[in-house]
């Protein structure tokens, strides 16, 4: 009885709140109590022995039905989980990227395959820099497939598709309550990632203090999800990729030194496409083939004309461009010869008998485009897009050459 035998601040409250008899059963599970069942009453003298004996049998059920629904939660957790892991292993399979989709025969990507055959059974990082499209992932792919992890997923992060309030947690997770949204635990992809890859697309574009968290899981290997108490300890081979100046950007002060030489273990630069123009033709047949397959159509040969005019362009949006480009020609080609409409290279400035310098060149592509466009940037009939460049990319691009859009016509800033 409560106003007899006060022990606890709790039963104080309670006597305070005018309960004077209290009878309470633990809740038992797997021979651990998780909690008490509590009957109280404003009547002193209340409860009796049968009465407790018959709490305990309700308090029984209860603990198992509390258990049931933990391990339910829990289920759904590692369902969710592996359902997350397997859409990463189902898309690893649906593309199949491997050595055989890094097209060339140049000395520049022999020297890369050689690179990727000699790291891949190591679990050093490697920092692959390069333009847009230039096939960075390819080679994190081929790095992934080459090494001792190929049987466990390869996890891929775009730092500069994530709004940077989600980055944090896409990468090291939350628990439930953490923030305003989080109505569960969230496993990010570091976590994901353990025993396999992680790929960091676009790290450059990494705020500073995600920078720092990131050189930490570097460093010790272990992190905490968003808050969390539980330190987790990974292992993960990490290759990063940017098309920015990284050196550029740590004399700015927008990339932190330290990182970059945590990072830059392994460094791969994948070289520009005007730099292996041998390998157009190449490149040409492979995906004329590729997206000729998926239509029913086969081409027996390409015109001469055509590679004639595809090697002597500047491509800046590099092999992702020269894909899209052949992808229209396959649809739009009639006959089994593939052939370049003259509207699906706007410009096609010979390397050897034209004067202007890269930027020219690109600057005089880029106007072009963005004309046809009416300026319009993103989008699927955007100029990005048939640029093949992320349209953030293409308006610092255009930042850099100096061009920017009015309303009916393009000026240089």
């Amino acid at each position: 009885m409560i106003y007899r035998d006060r022990r606890t601040p709790v039963e104080e409250a309670l006597y305070e709140e005018g309960l004077r008899s209290l009878v309470a059963a633990p809740l038992l599970l797997n021979g651990k109590s998780i909690g008490t069942l509590n009957l109280g009453s404003q009547t002193a003298g209340q409860f009796h022995e049968a009465d407790a004996t018959f709490l305990q049998e309700i308090a029984n059920q209860v603990a198992l039905a509390v258990g049931n629904v933990q391990a339910h939660t829990e289920i759904a957790r590692l369902k969710s989980q592996l359902e997350e892991d397997n859409a990463y292993l189902m898309e690893e399979i649906k593309d199949e990227h491997d050595f055989e989709q890094i097209i060339g025969r140049s000395p520049s990507i022999k020297m890369i395959l050689k690179q990727v055959r000699t790291v891949a059974r190591s679990d050093s990082t490697v920092f692959i820099t390069g333009e847009t499209g230039t096939g960075k992932e390819l080679v994190a792919r081929a790095i992934h497939h080459a090494s001792n992890r190929k049987g466990r997923p390869l996890i891929k992060v775009n730092c500069a598709a994530l709004p940077s309030g989600l980055v944090e947690s896409e990468l090291f997770g939350h628990e439930k309550g953490a923030f305003t949204g989080a109505l569960m635990r969230r496993i990010g992809r570091f976590e994901q990632a353990d025993g396999g890859t992680l790929f960091l697309d676009e790290v450059g574009d990494l705020a500073p203090e995600l920078q720092v968290k990131l050189l930490r899981v570097l460093q010790e290997r272990e992190f905490e999800r968003i808050g969390g108490k539980e330190t987790i300890k990974v292992d993960v081979r990490l290759v990063a990729a940017t098309n920015q100046d990284v050196l550029k950007a740590m004399k700015e002060g927008r990339f932190r030194s330290d990182l970059y030489y945590r990072l830059n273990v392994i460094p791969i630069r994948m070289p520009a496409l005007r730099e292996r123009p041998d390998d157009i033709p190449l490149l040409v047949s492979h995906f004329a083939r590729k997206h000729g397959a998926r239509i029913g159509r086969f081409f027996d040969r390409v015109g001469q004309a055509t590679i004639a005019a595809l090697t002597h362009y500047s491509w800046p949006g590099n092999v992702r461009e020269l894909e899209n480009v052949i992808e229209r020609a396959v649809l739009l080609s009639a006959g089994d010869t593939l052939r370049i409409r003259d509207d699906l290279l706007l410009t096609t400035p010979a390397r050897k008998q034209s004067d202007d310098t890269l930027a020219t060149v690109e600057r005089k592509h880029i106007r072009a485009v963005l004309e046809r466009t009416s300026g319009l940037i993103s989008g699927p009939n955007g100029a990005a897009g048939i640029l093949g460049l992320h349209p953030n990319t293409l308006r610092s691009r255009m930042q850099k050459l100096g061009l920017r859009y009015g309303k009916s016509t393009l000026k240089r800033v």
